[in-house]
C-alpha cells in the first residue's frame, strides 16, 4: 500500500509540474516554435507519466491506450523539439504531423490489437525500437548543432534538457524491451516514477537558471544587423580581434571555405574557441554560428545577382561561389533575410537598374 501511494505521488509531481511548464512556455513564448514543441512534449510527457508502467502484460485497460499512443507519439514531438532548440531556423513541415500519427497509431493498434492477439513482446520491442531510434536522432541532431550556439548561457541548458530527457527515455526503452510481456511489480514502478519526477524537477530548475528569452529567443535571428557595439578602453584586445575577425571574412571570404567551423576560424585568429563564441554573439549580435556566416554569404550572392555582368550567371554558380553547398539551403536562407527569392531578387534590381 505504502509503494502504492508513494508511486501515485511521484506520478502526481511529475504532472503537474509537467503542466505548469507548459502553461509557462505557451504563456511567455508563445510565438516561439521550439517553446510550442516544448510545452507539447511537456503535455505527452504527462500521458507518460499517468499511463506508463515497467512491464505489461497483454491485458491493458481500454482507457489506457490512447494514453500510451500519446506517450510513444511524444518521442516524435521530442525529436522536433530538439531541432528547433538548436535550429531558430527550423520550420516544421506536413510530413513531421504524419510521422507523429503514424507513430502514435502504431502504438495504439499495439495495444488494442496487436499484444490481446497474442504478439505482447513482438508490439512491445518494435513501439519501443521506434522509441529508440528517435531518441538517436534527438542525440546525433544535439550533437551536430551544439558548437555552433553561439550563446553560452544556454549551451550547457540546451544538452542537459536534451541527455537527461533521452536518458531517462532510451533506459526506459531498452528496460521495457528486456521485460516485454512480464510485469515486474510494484517497486520498479514506484522507482521510476520517482526517477521521472526528479527529471522533471531538475529540467524545470534547470530553465529556470536561464533567462527564458536565451533559450527561447522571441526575435528573429535571420539577418541580425551587424552592429558594433564601442569598446570601453579595457575592451581594445577584443575590439582588435573583431577587426582582424572582418578583415578574415570581407578581405579573405573565408566564409567560402567548405565546412568551416568554428574552431577554424578561432585557430586562424590564434584565441581560444569560447573567446571567439563570445565576441561573435555578445559584439555582433549574432546567436549561431552558421548565420553568422550565412549573412555574410549572403551579402556576397546580393552583390553578384545585381551586378549586371552577371547576369546569364546561373543562382546555383552564384550561391556556390559564396559558399553554400546545394541550392535549396541558400534559396531557404536568402529569403529569409531578404523577403524574396534569389531569383525575384535579381530580377527587382534588375528592373530598377
Amino acid at each position: 500500500m505504502l509503494l502504492t501511494h508513494l508511486e501515485l505521488a511521484f506520478r502526481a509531481a511529475s504532472v503537474a509540474l509537467l503542466l505548469v511548464l507548459a502553461a509557462s512556455l505557451l504563456s511567455d513564448f508563445r510565438n516561439v516554435l521550439a517553446a510550442r514543441l516544448g510545452a507539447a512534449f511537456a503535455l505527452g510527457s504527462a500521458a507518460h507519466a499517468v499511463s506508463y508502467s515497467v512491464g505489461v502484460t497483454s491485458l491493458i485497460p481500454a482507457w489506457h491506450a490512447p494514453l500510451i499512443a500519446l506517450s510513444t507519439g511524444n518521442i516524435v514531438v521530442f525529436w522536433l523539439f530538439t531541432r528547433a532548440l538548436f535550429d531558430d531556423a527550423f520550420h516544421l513541415r506536413w510530413w513531421h504531423g504524419l510521422v507523429w500519427a503514424l507513430v502514435a497509431a502504431f502504438s495504439f493498434a499495439g495495444c488494442v490489437w496487436v499484444a490481446p492477439g497474442g504478439n505482447v513482446r513482438f508490439s512491445i520491442t518494435m513501439v519501443n525500437l521506434i522509441v529508440l531510434g528517435f531518441i538517436a536522432l534527438a542525440i546525433g541532431q544535439t550533437i551536430a548543432s551544439w558548437p555552433v550556439d553561439l550563446v553560452e548561457r544556454r549551451r550547457r541548458v540546451r544538452v542537459f534538457i536534451v541527455c537527461a530527457a533521452a536518458l531517462y527515455g532510451g533506459l526506459n526503452a531498452a528496460l521495457q524491451i528486456a521485460v516485454a510481456g512480464h510485469h515486474v511489480g510494484d517497486l520498479a514502478d514506484t522507482v521510476n516514477a520517482g526517477v521521472l519526477a526528479c527529471i522533471v524537477a531538475a529540467i524545470a530548475y534547470a530553465m529556470m537558471r536561464v533567462d527564458g528569452a536565451d533559450l527561447f529567443p522571441v526575435a528573429s535571428e535571420a539577418a541580425p544587423a551587424v552592429v558594433f557595439i564601442q569598446p570601453a578602453a579595457d575592451d581594445a584586445a577584443d575590439q582588435k580581434l573583431i577587426d582582424a575577425l572582418m578583415r578574415l571574412m570581407a578581405d579573405e571570404r573565408i566564409y567560402r571555405q567548405e565546412n568551416i567551423t568554428i574552431g577554424v576560424l578561432a585557430g586562424r585568429l590564434k584565441i581560444p574557441e569560447y573567446r571567439l563564441r563570445r565576441l561573435i554573439n555578445q559584439r555582433l549580435g549574432y546567436r549561431n554560428f552558421n548565420v553568422f556566416l550565412n549573412n555574410h554569404r549572403i551579402e556576397e550572392a546580393k552583390a553578384a545577382l545585381a551586378d549586371p555582368t552577371q547576369a546569364e550567371v546561373p543562382v546555383i554558380t552564384i550561391a556556390m561561389d559564396a559558399g553554400f553547398q546545394s541550392l535549396g539551403p541558400f534559396n531557404r536562407a536568402f529569403k529569409a533575410v531578404t523577403g524574396v527569392t534569389p531569383t525575384e531578387y535579381r530580377r527587382l534590381k534588375a528592373d530598377a537598374a
